[in-house]
């Protein structure tokens, strides 16, 4: 099977910002063609700081940027290619919207490439359905709750039709239905080939939405497959994360003998149903065995 191609990577990267110590150093790090990856860590571990060096919002204080494998020269050309096909949505949408109306906003970056008019209205368009605001258009920006905001922030960038999509803690703030409709909308992108890169604390997200897991500690980055990665407890005290629940209640299961080593893990509640109704006589003997 062919490894999925590499859009982005930071190669031995490092990085500390004025009179301060490293933040991340000699980090390797590969983001993959039509993947969906989650970046765990504790505050302070450089997630965000990761995030930007990837958008290249700021530059390896070593290291170095690759686009499609060759190094980004970080003028005005090599910018200009790196951020039509890696954008940035950044955790609190108000840093990211300035314009009158939604419509305006999310044609920012579309004009800014000097597309015609044309082009700039189907883009807005398509960047609208897909994050199910259409109806807010016309809507003044300052008018919005803090969910419409964070979806017309994700817009914003998906109008530049980026290759990777890179977001920091776009579910911080939401209600549990806010979140759905994001993570339906995420869904919807990657289907058209988008590839995510999302920044989060919540492990049981991760576990649930994420391909992969890139999970920081004191000791490094270390990624791979995220059921793997966050069965890690090892891994987890390090980077001072919990334990999903998804693997709490598969560790309990097996432990009953009601779940097979090589069978998969449920992820959300609703997985823990549907294996209930598939095995009905199960829970009752699982709570017999464990009085």
């Amino acid at each position: 099977m062919t490894s999925p191609t590499p859009v982005v990577e930071l190669a031995q990267a490092g990085f500390a910002y004025e009179d301060g110590p490293p933040v991340l150093s000699g980090v390797d790090f590969t983001v993959a063609e039509g993947r969906a990856v989650a970046l765990l860590g504790r505050n302070g571990s450089g997630k965000t700081t990761l995030l930007r060096l990837l958008s290249g919002g700021l530059r390896c204080g070593s290291g170095s940027l690759l686009l499609d494998g060759a190094e980004v020269a970080y003028d005005r050309k090599g910018l200009t290619r790196l951020r039509t096909t890696v954008q940035l949505v950044v955790q609190d949408p108000d840093d990211q919207l300035f314009a009158a109306s939604v419509g305006q906003d999310v044609s920012f970056g579309p004009m800014n490439l000097g597309l015609p008019e044309e082009e700039v209205r189907l883009r807005v368009r398509e960047a609208l359905e897909a994050l199910d605001i259409v109806a807010l258009a016309d809507r003044p920006t300052h008018l919005l709750s803090y969910g419409q905001r964070k979806r017309a922030a994700i817009a914003g960038a998906v109008a530049m039709r980026p290759r990777v999509l890179i977001m920091d803690e776009p579910t911080a703030g939401l209600d549990p239905h806010g979140q759905e409709r994001l993570l339906e909308a995420l869904r919807g992108l990657r289907e058209t080939g988008t590839t995510v890169l999302m920044a989060t604390h919540d492990v049981d997200l991760a576990l649930r939405w994420a391909d992969e897991a890139a999970v920081l500690s004191p000791s490094g980055l270390r990624t791979g497959p995220v059921a793997e990665l966050l069965a890690d407890d090892e891994l987890l005290d390090a980077a001072r994360l919990r334990r999903p629940w998804g693997t709490a209640v598969a560790r309990l299961l097996r432990a009953h003998g009601l779940l097979g080593p090589d069978a998969p893990e449920p992820r959300t509640p609703e997985d823990l149903e549907g294996w209930t109704a598939a095995a009905p006589t199960a829970v009752p003997h699982a709570a017999e065995q464990g009085r």
